[in-house]
């Protein structure tokens, strides 16, 4: 079994970079920590044998996690699909923790996001995994769906509860549409070695005024790595069933790319163990970063369903 020490990141490709940063930034209180650009040819492009191309990569910081924006600088990226729904297998969220939903919310409605659900949503009491949780989800001006969530003071992880004049606080989770929660609980715990933190089936009008869909029942299993960081949450929508497969020919220089980046500590044993398991690996050997970049060594993956996952040795 493969340890995975900490998920402290998520990546988006974006189609400009500077608009991409004053929206995460002005919108949801982000801070700028770091930008860099590496120039062709470079070995970042080899994680997803895309053509050789300049890519910026802007770092930003919410509490203690961390988001990267990328940009291909040469290369026109396919935009995400307009009629993207919530149980289409490439819907991926970033759920972001919030002190107060109602004023998060009203924040947003300056800036330029296209809502998913209807507004926030209260999860009823019979919900036992989140019961008086309150969301709301959205999409960014590229497309990505987004997730303003608040916890109640039985739920959700303690430092979600401190007291703070902060309206945005941190990355709880992000989310993923998947094909079946059994299979998927065998790769990302049998394989990766995070560990499942219960499960529930989540139904009714809250759940469809959330997802904006019909009658959904969605089966929710969150999942977290050996250290407290972001998790992962499983999405299994049985009803009204699972929607569209990720197509084969989209990349990291694509719109609807998001990937979450795990360390491990020794990445050539466990691309080993992960070729052994048949995991989709989308360049076969590691990857060494240029000097510039916060991690030493990476190699890009793919989970059952398609979604990418990049693996790094810390420097």
């Amino acid at each position: 079994m493969i340890k995975i020490n900490n998920i402290n990141s998520i990546a988006l490709t974006v189609a400009d970079i500077d608009s991409a940063t004053n929206f995460y930034t002005e919108a949801l209180g982000f801070k700028k920590i770091e930008e860099i650009t590496f120039e062709k040819p470079n070995n970042y492009n080899k994680l997803d044998s895309i053509p050789p191309s300049r890519v910026q990569i802007v770092t930003l910081q919410l509490g203690d996690e961390l988001i990267e924006l990328i940009q291909y600088l040469d290369i026109e990226p396919q935009p995400m699909p307009e009629d993207s729904a919530s149980n289409d297998l490439w819907f991926q969220h970033m759920a972001i923790v919030v002190s107060n939903i109602n004023k998060a919310y009203e924040h947003l409605q300056s800036f330029p996001i296209t809502p998913i659900s209807i507004e926030p949503q209260t999860m009823p009491a019979d919900n036992d995994l989140a019961a008086g949780v309150k969301a709301f989800k959205f999409r960014d001006p590229d497309f990505h769906s987004l997730e303003i969530i608040w916890f109640p003071q039985d739920k959700g992880k303690e430092k979600w509860q401190q007291n703070t004049d902060d309206l945005f606080l941190g990355i709880d989770h992000s989310a993923i549409s998947i094909i079946n929660t059994t299979d998927s609980l065998r790769f990302y715990c049998d394989v990766l070695g995070m560990k499942e933190e219960g499960s529930n089936l989540n139904t009714g009008k809250t759940q469809a005024d959330l997802d904006d869909l019909l009658a959904p029942q969605v089966k929710v299993t969150p999942l977290q790595a050996t250290e407290t960081s972001i998790g992962i949450e499983l999405l299994e929508y049985i009803k009204p069933g699972t929607g569209r497969n990720i197509p084969p020919d989209w990349q990291m220089k694509d719109l609807a790319h998001m990937h979450i980046i795990l360390e491990v500590e020794d990445l050539e044993q466990t691309l080993n163990v992960l070729k052994q398991q048949d995991t989709e690996i989308a360049v076969s050997s590691v990857i060494e970063f240029p000097e510039s970049y916060r991690y030493r060594q990476g190699c890009l993956i793919k989970d059952l369903a398609g979604h990418a996952l990049l693996l790094v040795s810390m420097l």
